[in-house]
């Protein structure tokens, strides 16, 4: 397991060493922000390598992060002791160069992994602008698109770059990508392809985000291919299994609260809906990367205690 400090990830969809991660969401629910953190997290921490692929996004973003890299050690300008390597192609650049630059990124990140031998971290920012500057180039090549618009040649496109992201026996590529999903709907066919490559799926949701709950995971939506005993244990399993079973009882109630109001309830669905609220507000947790913007100091949670944490919550240690 990759743990990544982040209570919501750990605990319900665990990230794999060598996996591919998707991390989903709209505009504006914080996609940036958690890749931002698990750079921080993970990479800062991490021996080997690490590559930054910025496709389509914002330059202000891209040149942030390449300052704070500066700052923080991660690159060094005085000596070759640097441990990233950040590949760009922002929003003003032409469709055919954003349509390169994730390929570039990973051309490094394999370079990396097979020449060297490291196990290499890939952070990709963001894929949709990969999918969006090759429809591009398809609509100036007179392709006749597919549904909404996309190019003809999705599957393709997306296939081929993410079948480069694998493990060889000299090393590792760990990929984590942030997916802009269109107008909040995961069926578009630009997030719909990318689901099918992906290990773990870490989904962002505005309904959570809305609550000023962050980072925006939704609990019940968010995958993982290694959550099984086998792999994370007895323990860390059911302890993930009892909280998203209570935060399903407590959806499933929440129509019942909206028309009749709390004091219709059972008294066992009283004590769900009051477990399932902590467990909500467990669920945040403050970012590092993050700290100028809430005035709070942000926290690494170490997996056993994330664990532990929400086994006392769901034995009733809290009721009160």
């Amino acid at each position: 397991i990759l743990v990544t400090g982040i209570k919501v990830v750990d605990l319900l969809a665990p990230y794999a060493k060598g996996g591919k991660i998707g991390l989903f969401g709209g505009a504006g629910v914080g996609k940036t922000v958690l890749i931002m953190e698990l750079i921080n997290n993970v990479a800062k921490a991490h021996g080997g390598y690490s590559v930054f692929a910025g496709v389509g996004e914002r330059t202000r973003e891209g040149n942030d992060l390449y300052h704070e890299m500066i700052e923080s050690g991660v690159i060094n300008l005085k000596d070759a002791t640097s441990k990233v390597a950040l590949v760009y192609g922002q929003m003003n650049e032409p469709p055919g160069a954003r349509a390169r630059v994730a390929l570039t990124g990973l051309t490094v990140a394999e370079y990396f992994r097979d020449q060297e031998g490291q196990d290499v971290l890939l952070f990709i920012d963001n894929i949709f602008r990969f999918t969006q500057a090759g429809s591009e180039v398809s609509a100036l090549l007179g392709r006749i698109p597919s549904a909404v618009g996309y190019q003809p040649t999705l599957a393709t496109d997306m296939g081929t770059m993410q079948e480069r992201i694998t493990t060889t026996k000299k090393g590792s590529i760990t990929s984590v990508q942030a997916i802009y999903v269109p107008a909040d709907d995961l069926t578009d066919p630009a997030p719909a392809t990318t689901f099918a490559h992906l290990d773990a799926t870490t989904v962002l949701s505005r309904a959570i985000a809305e609550l000023g709950i962050y980072p925006a995971v939704d609990p019940l939506d968010s995958t993982s291919r290694i959550m099984d005993p086998n792999i994370v244990g007895n323990e860390h399993y059911d302890v993930a299994r009892g909280v998203q079973k209570i935060l399903q009882d407590y959806k499933s109630l929440q129509d019942i609260i909206a028309i009749l109001g709390m004091d219709e309830l059972s008294e066992e669905d009283k004590l769900t809906v009051s477990r399932a609220r902590k467990i909500q507000r467990f669920l945040s947790q403050p970012f590092q990367v993050a700290e100028v913007f809430t005035g709070h100091m942000g926290k690494l949670v170490p997996l056993k205690e994330t664990i532990k944490g929400f086994q006392q919550i769901l034995a009733g240690q809290y009721d009160h």
